[in-house]
């Protein structure tokens, strides 16, 4: 099984470069970590991404051919395979990360103050800028709100969630904020729950425990497989249904597509779910509202409802919820009215 490689140790600092007597200057950071043994053969860009996730591959890359990253000393190429122990020491001035436009989105803002945002985002809205998807993001509609995030590493975002997937981010305000936000997902203390429906006829809660890698054929899809990323995901029942089951899941990891991948692996797919469900299923007995529904639900009946951890700067806990979207509300209410 391939190593997890998120407790090695790493220090991350920020200085401000800024001139009393000059406009400010951009913030600088100092990045130090050790190359753990387990990386032995990866390519230099590789490790860093790997060390460092909060920064863009792209953006490490950039660092590295501009010699602002020192190995053991020395300036090396991205094609460099690490051995195993090496020390890492990066210093630059942070310029701006995302340069993407500025959208008026009117995003959701559910717990906003100096060190950091909470956003509750619509199905449909992807997260970050990319190909297909060059503007009218996530990150567009925070900039627009909060210019000041142009500085951070992708737009100030500790997590993401899929595009079809509802819910609650959280995103830094500054880069303390950050440094603070990223090590407490590393370290597992940022507790996020979701509200899901699934098909079947879950008997009780329990926990998936099975490592998630890509698909080996379809690189569009994530797959349960033995040599993936560890991934485990508990859940219990929220409500029970005919043939299909609500269900509050809370994540111990956060892999992509965790949930989706856990629970189809399970052959409890996620309504809605057109990449790991299958066929649409129709619950027997149901009516036809119910069946339309089902048939046509347009994405994974999936809500990021909850998140709490402890704030980055005070330590005071900060537990903020969403209410479940109205497409989710009214697929549960035709369950509900099915079983009455």
């Amino acid at each position: 099984m391939r190593p997890a490689w998120r407790n090695c140790a790493r220090e991350y600092t920020v200085s401000d470069n800024t001139d009393p007597d000059c406009s400010p200057a951009m913030p600088r950071i100092a990045l130090n970590a050790t190359v753990p043994d387990a990386m032995e053969g990866l390519r230099l860009d590789q490790a860093l991404a790997e060390l460092f996730p909060e920064y863009s591959r792209s953006r490490l890359t950039g660092w590295l051919k501009a010699g602002e990253v020192l190995v053991d000393g020395l300036m090396l190429k991205p094609r460099t395979r690490v051995a195993g122990g090496e020390q890492i020491e990066i210093e630059v001035d942070l310029a701006p990360v995302e340069r993407d436009q500025p959208s008026d989105l009117g995003l959701d803002i559910l717990f906003q103050d100096a060190d950091l945002i909470i956003v509750n985002k619509p199905a449909g809205l992807v997260v970050h800028p990319g190909a297909g998807n060059p503007d009218g993001t996530l990150v567009n509609g925070l900039l627009h709100q909060f210019p000041e995030l142009d500085l951070l590493p992708r737009a100030g975002l500790i997590h993401r969630i899929d595009k079809d997937t509802s819910g609650l981010l959280v995103v830094a305000r500054n880069l303390e904020s950050h440094t603070e936000l990223v090590r407490a997902m590393a370290e597992r203390t940022i507790s996020r729950t979701y509200r899901a429906v699934c098909h079947g006829a879950l008997t009780g809660g329990g926990t998936i425990d099975a490592p998630t890698g890509r698909h080996p054929k379809d690189r569009l899809r994530m797959t349960v497989r033995p040599d993936g990323r560890p991934s485990v995901t508990h859940y219990r029942i929220h409500a029970r249904f005919a043939a299909v089951t609500a269900i509050d899941v809370t994540l111990e990891t956060g892999r992509t597509h965790q949930i989706r991948v856990h629970f189809a692996h399970q052959r409890h797919p996620l309504v809605g779910d057109g990449l790991y469900g299958g066929r649409r299923r129709i619950p027997p007995g149901g009516n036809e509202n119910l069946n339309q529904l089902l048939t046509e639900f347009p994405r994974q009946a999936l809500h990021a409802m909850a998140l709490s951890f402890a704030h980055p700067r005070n330590g005071e806990p900060v537990a903020v919820s969403a209410p479940l979207p109205s497409d989710m509300v009214q697929l549960e209410k035709a369950l509900q009215d099915l079983e009455s």
